[in-house]
């Protein structure tokens, strides 16, 4: 990943005053993503706004230089995106994902009642770079990297149910492929679903998927840090819907 988006993809100004700050220090911003927004600019979507876009008026607007991207979640999923402020910070923070020391845990919303209510999710997946999605690897695929999370069940509806999801691997849309392939895709999601598999549509406008805790070491001195984003309106209105129809 490169220590900053490219100047064309950067075009697009954005206002700071929504932005949703976790923590700060001279060393690194943690933020609460809103959905529907990047986590950085894309070539591909040039115009579509950008958390990098607030953060960059953000910092501009105080005299500081240009955040670095150390991680990113998926334009419709909210919850917590790290970025660092010096070159130094950032190659320290990514080397942690890198050996996947950082904790991660997301709340998602599934169709159906996954069996065990506790369980582990290991998949090889491959990325296709034409149609943009992660897909379960053929046999022998030399592309195939590791996909593994950690879920617990921690709510059940009437065909839908609240699921707490660690991850232990950092693939590219993960948890709403691995959700998928056991037939439990993410309530909301537009991409990584059956067309074959028979369900009763709950209407929600993105996949219901929230990065709601990280605990990481901070890049200086390494102490432990633990951050929390509570969900956001949509979710919490979803999850009311969803216990008045059981």
């Amino acid at each position: 990943m490169a220590n900053r988006p490219s100047a064309a993809a950067r075009r697009t100004r954005a206002r700071s005053d929504d932005l949703q700050v976790v923590y700060e220090d001279d060393a690194m911003l943690v933020l609460n993503k809103r959905a529907r927004l990047l986590s950085v600019p894309l070539e591909r979507r040039r115009g579509a706004g950008s958390m990098y876009d607030q953060i960059e008026t953000y910092f501009r607007s105080r005299g500081k230089r240009l955040p670095y991207v150390v991680h990113r979640i998926d334009r419709d999923t909210s919850g917590l995106v790290v970025f660092a402020k010096t070159g130094w910070a950032q190659q320290r923070l990514k080397e942690q994902f890198r050996r996947r020391e950082p904790e991660r845990v997301y709340w998602a919303v599934v169709y159906g009642h996954p069996r065990p209510a506790t369980g582990t999710w290991r998949d090889l997946l491959v990325w296709d770079g034409v149609a943009l999605i992660q897909k379960e690897a053929r046999a022998g695929d030399r592309r195939a990297v590791e996909a593994i999370c950690e879920y617990r069940v921690i709510e059940t509806f009437r065909g839908a149910s609240l699921l707490e999801i660690r991850l232990r691997t950092g693939r590219r849309n993960q948890i709403r492929i691995q959700a998928e392939l056991r037939g439990h895709a993410l309530v909301g999601e537009r991409r990584y679903r059956s067309a074959s598999e028979p369900r009763r549509e709950i209407p929600f406008e993105r996949q219901a998927l929230h990065a709601s805790r990280l605990s990481l070491r901070h890049p200086v001195d390494a102490r432990r840090l633990e951050f929390e984003a509570p969900l956001p309106a949509d979710l919490i209105s979803l999850l009311e819907r969803l216990r008045h129809q059981r």
